[in-house]
């Protein structure tokens, strides 16, 4: 049966719960993507990295990830992580590049003229 809280990329309403999950310096990056604008930065790029990191691109409805829900999936993923906290925050870091260079390669291509200054 599909878990009701499952949705197909990690949901934000649940980061929260990844909160006690590890150490303070990841406390505080949690803290801070809970704590930014819905499309800021530090927002999609704490998303991103957990949809890396629980490789929710591959989730099938009928998969035992699906099953038991996203919450479920992203603790057993921020646990299982056997890297420093510091890896993950660089992860998150590397994350907001990637996001910073998608918008910005967004906007030269919708308004070529602003490439140019």
């Amino acid at each position: 049966m599909y878990h009701r809280e499952t949705e197909i990329l990690f949901p934000m309403r649940v980061a929260s719960a990844l909160r006690e999950m590890r150490a303070d310096i990841w406390r505080d990056l949690v803290d801070r993507a809970c704590k930014a604008e819905a499309a800021s930065t530090d927002r999609l790029a704490f998303n991103l990295l957990i949809i890396r990191l629980c490789n929710c691109l591959s989730c099938q409805t009928h998969s035992y990830r699906a099953l038991h829900g996203c919450e479920q999936c992203a603790k057993h993923s921020v646990r299982r992580f056997r890297g420093e906290d510091a890896e993950l925050v660089q992860m998150f870091e590397d994350a907001a590049v990637d996001i910073d260079i998608h918008f910005n390669n967004q906007v030269n291509q919708r308004y070529p003229i602003l490439d140019k200054g």
